[in-house]
C-alpha cells in the first residue's frame, strides 16, 4: 500500500486524483496540502506543506509554480519522492529539481498519460522507418479555448521524441504564414488549434507519397492524466534517488 500525500489535494486534479485512489486497493491518500481547505475531504489538510505532519511514502503534486521551491525543501528533508506535474517552472527551480534529484526520487514528465508517454516510445519506431523514406511529419494539437500556451508541451515533447533520435537535426515550424516557399525535408510542422473544452487532441502524420500514417491520441477527461499520476506515485515508492519519467514507469509494467 502506497500512501500518497496530495499537494494541491482541493484543485481540479487534486480532487479527480482524490475521487480515484478511493477506488483503488494499492494506494491511499493519507494528507493532502492546499490554502483552500473548503472541501470536505477524508484526510488531514495542511495549508502549506511545511505544516504537514503525516508521514507518507511519495508526494503527488499538482499545485503552482509559486509553492514548488518549499516543497523541494520538504522532500530533501523528509527523503519522500515526489511526482512533479506543475509546469511553468522557472529556470532556476528546474536547476533546484534537478539538484533535488540527487538526495530524492523525481519523477517529471510533461504529459501524465500513460497513452502519450507510450505514444512518444512508438513515434521514434515509427520515424526510423518513415523519415529516411521520405515522410514528411506534421503535429497537430487541439485543446480548450482556455488554455494559455501554445503549442502544448506536450505537442513539443512528440516531435522532441522524434528530433532526438535524429541527433536533433530537424528544424520546427509553427508559422507557415510569413514564408512562400515549399516545404523543407528537414522540418516538423506543429499546429495548435482552440476551441471549446477540448481537453486534450495530439496527432502526429507521417506523410509520404501516395500514403499518409496518422498517430492520434485524444483526452475525454483529465482523469486520464489522474491516473498517470496515480501510477507515477506507486512506481516511485521506495525508488533510489534520481531524475524518472513516466517511460520508467511504463517499462516497468
Amino acid at each position: 500500500m502506497t500512501k500518497i500525500i496530495m499537494h494541491g489535494c482541493n484543485g481540479h486534479m487534486g480532487r479527480v486524483i482524490t475521487e480515484l485512489v478511493q477506488n483503488r486497493e494499492d494506494a491511499v491518500i493519507v494528507a493532502g496540502v492546499d490554502p483552500y481547505t473548503g472541501v470536505d475531504n477524508q484526510y488531514p489538510v495542511f495549508e502549506k506543506i511545511s505544516d504537514c505532519t503525516v508521514d507518507a511514502d511519495v508526494i503527488i503534486d499538482f499545485s503552482n509554480a509559486a509553492a514548488i521551491d518549499g516543497l523541494l525543501s520538504y522532500c530533501r528533508e523528509k527523503k519522500v519522492p515526489l511526482v512533479l506535474c506543475t509546469t511553468g517552472l522557472s529556470e532556476e527551480q528546474l536547476k533546484v529539481v534537478n539538484t533535488t534529484s540527487k538526495e530524492v526520487a523525481i519523477l517529471r514528465s510533461a504529459n501524465m498519460s500513460l497513452g502519450i508517454n507510450t505514444l512518444l516510445e512508438l513515434l521514434k519506431k515509427a520515424a526510423k522507418v518513415f523519415s529516411p523514406a521520405g515522410f514528411d511529419i506534421e503535429v497537430v494539437e487541439k485543446h480548450h479555448n482556455q488554455k494559455l500556451d501554445a503549442p502544448s508541451g506536450t505537442a513539443l515533447a512528440l516531435a522532441d521524441s522524434i528530433n532526438e533520435e535524429f541527433g536533433d537535426s530537424f528544424e520546427y515550424v509553427y508559422d507557415r504564414s510569413q514564408k512562400r516557399e515549399k516545404r523543407g525535408k528537414k522540418e516538423i510542422g506543429i499546429s495548435a488549434v482552440r476551441g471549446g473544452n477540448i481537453v486534450g487532441e495530439h496527432e502526429v502524420i507521417f506523410a509520404g507519397t501516395d500514403e499518409v500514417i496518422t498517430f492520434k491520441h485524444t483526452a475525454y477527461s483529465k482523469s486520464v492524466f489522474a491516473s498517470g499520476a496515480i501510477e507515477a506515485g506507486i512506481f516511485l515508492h521506495g525508488k533510489t534517488p534520481g531524475m524518472y519519467d513516466m517511460a520508467d514507469v511504463i517499462a516497468a509494467k
